[in-house]
């Protein structure tokens, strides 16, 4: 004779609620998160609007300044910020196709422009020689080395501060970077695109193949190895001066 084993029915209730509080609790907690991923997005476009104002006012000035009081890497670095702040609202629109984004693109992308411009300019008035690479990148879909060759960018980007590097997504409908892209026959086939002194170079480069067509970033790596030399000798003597006070101090003590 078979005994069925009677159903506990309040466990069933109750693994049915646990399940309910959970699940509940998953959506609540992703609609704070989402509200403040939303906050966080709102407070960056308001930021990206001032330094677009800032950065445009800083060129009105660099126009005007003399070579002797010339200083560009405020303006490098500013830039720089920026164009990780677009970063982080692309992140955030995968499709880019927010109409905001978009037009803070186009700004920037102009401002960009605008920027390697006045370093001509400034190369040709004042005798600079600004270290610069133009990188031009698509969609995920058309350009999928594109995405390998941002991360070094920003690496070098962030080691060097000298280095201008200007981003320009080639699907933005912008008739100047069009413009821009014809000068140095870029088109889709040839994504991803680097140009450096003139030169167009198309595909992934790695750190070291960059920094073998910029061989200033190489003087600069020289520079700071030897700046860590100098750096480590002088603590070195500085570490046996203060040794050799604490000796004299300690015979002094025992003489008496």
């Amino acid at each position: 004779m078979n005994h069925r084993t009677p159903i506990d029915t309040k466990k069933y209730i109750l693994a049915f609620v646990i399940t309910g509080l959970i699940f509940g609790s998953a959506l609540y907690i992703n609609k704070i998160i989402e509200e403040k991923r939303g906050v966080a997005v709102e407070s960056i476009r308001d930021q990206i609007a001032l330094d677009l104002l800032s950065s445009e006012t800083q060129f009105n000035l660099l126009r005007e300044t003399s070579c002797s009081n010339l200083s560009t890497n405020a303006l490098s670095e500013e830039l720089n910020s920026l164009s990780r702040k677009l970063g982080y609202m692309e992140e955030n629109d995968p499709t880019g196709t927010d109409p905001e984004l978009v037009y803070l693109k186009k700004y920037y992308s102009l401002l960009e422009i605008k920027d390697y411009l006045l370093m001509g300019q400034l190369r040709s008035r004042c005798g600079l020689k600004p270290l610069s690479i133009l990188y031009f990148y698509g969609k995920k879909d058309d350009c999928p080395e594109c995405e390998r060759l941002q991360v070094v960018l920003t690496y070098l980007r962030q080691q060097y501060p000298e280095l201008r590097v200007y981003s320009f997504d080639t699907s933005l409908p912008l008739s100047a970077l069009d413009t821009l892209k014809s000068m140095f026959k870029v088109d889709n086939g040839t994504l991803p695109s680097l140009v450096i002194n003139n030169k167009q170079y198309i595909g992934f480069k790695t750190i070291e193949e960059i920094k073998e067509l910029i061989p200033e970033l190489k003087v600069i790596d020289k520079r700071a190895e030897e700046k860590k030399v100098l750096d480590a000798k002088a603590d070195k003597l500085k570490q046996t001066g203060t040794t050799q006070k604490t000796s004299t101090s300690t015979e002094g003590v025992k003489t008496r």
